[in-house]
C-alpha cells in the first residue's frame, strides 16, 4: 500500500494568516529560508519579524545576546540597523521591557511568538513593510 506524506498546513502568523516572508537580505529565520517558521528543533523560538535598530542591537548585546558580530561559522553576517532578522521571542521581550523593542512586521512573525509575548505588546510595535521603504 503506498504511503503518502500528510499535507501540511502552512504556517500562520499572529494574524491569524499565511505567514510572510521576513527577510532574504540578509537571509534570515532558524531555518534560512527568509521566513520566521519554527519546529521542534528550534528551541528559541526564532518567530518575531523584527526590523532591527541600533539601540535594540545594543541593549540585546548588552544583556548577553550579540547580533551585529557576524559570526561566519555560522552562517550568521551580523546585523546592521534597517535589517529585517527573526529573534527569539524571548530575547525580543527582554529588550522590550528594558526600554528598547525595535518595530516588529505581524505579517511576518509566527503565532507562536503569542506563547511568550501577548499580542496587545506586539501590536504596539507593529510596522508595515510598505512603511520601511
Amino acid at each position: 500500500m503506498p504511503t503518502t506524506e500528510p499535507i501540511k498546513a502552512p504556517a500562520l502568523n499572529v494574524l491569524g494568516q499565511p505567514l510572510g516572508t521576513c527577510g532574504c537580505e540578509p537571509m534570515t529565520g532558524f531555518y534560512r529560508d527568509g521566513c520566521c517558521n519554527t519546529g521542534p528543533d528550534d528551541l528559541g523560538v526564532h518567530t518575531v519579524c523584527c526590523v532591527v535598530t541600533a539601540d535594540f542591537l545594543h541593549v540585546s548585546r548588552e544583556l548577553g545576546n550579540d547580533l551585529s558580530t557576524p559570526m561566519p561559522q555560522y552562517g550568521f553576517p551580523g546585523l546592521k540597523p534597517g535589517d529585517r532578522w527573526c529573534v527569539c521571542a524571548a530575547r525580543w521581550l527582554e529588550v522590550q521591557q528594558a526600554g528598547a523593542a525595535c518595530p516588529i512586521v505581524l505579517e511576518a512573525t509566527h503565532e507562536a511568538t503569542l506563547a511568550i509575548i501577548p499580542f496587545e505588546i506586539l501590536i504596539q510595535y507593529s510596522v508595515v513593510p510598505d512603511q520601511l521603504q
